[in-house]
């Protein structure tokens, strides 16, 4: 694995797509945004938040130390969720990530960092 830089800077990106089950096509509108969470025993880790692209596409860069700045409870393995927001109100949590492999998803982009895609999720907003 590719270290991470020791600053505060993002130099990890989540991204994701989110599409509208029943409709098949891409989760969007200004209505929506996604915000992405690392869960831990205590108190979940919020990293970062983004709205949907015309493709249902999101993209949120924080920094490593983020999920693993907890003194007690060292995780060396995040366990990503996301919750789907219309108008600033939850409508729909993923299921959690487990002991995620950074290591098995990362994508180094030169000047970018680590680059994660988790894939896509079907979503009903209803």
């Amino acid at each position: 694995m590719n270290h991470f830089a020791l600053s505060k800077e993002p130099d990890l990106v989540i991204t994701a797509r989110f599409i509208e089950k029943g409709a098949d096509k891409p989760l969007n509108g200004d209505e929506y945004t996604v915000r992405l969470y690392d869960r831990d025993i205590a108190d979940d880790d919020f990293l970062g938040e983004s709205r949907l692209d015309g493709g249902g596409h999101i993209r949120i860069a924080f920094a490593h130390d983020a999920f693993t700045n907890d003194s007690v409870f060292k995780e060396a393995r995040p366990d990503f969720y996301f919750i789907v927001m219309r108008n600033d109100k939850p409508v729909y949590t993923t299921k959690v990530l487990e002991e995620l492999s950074l290591e098995d998803l990362e994508q180094f982009k030169m000047g970018e960092g680590e680059i994660v895609d988790l894939g896509s999720f079907l979503i009903d907003v209803e």
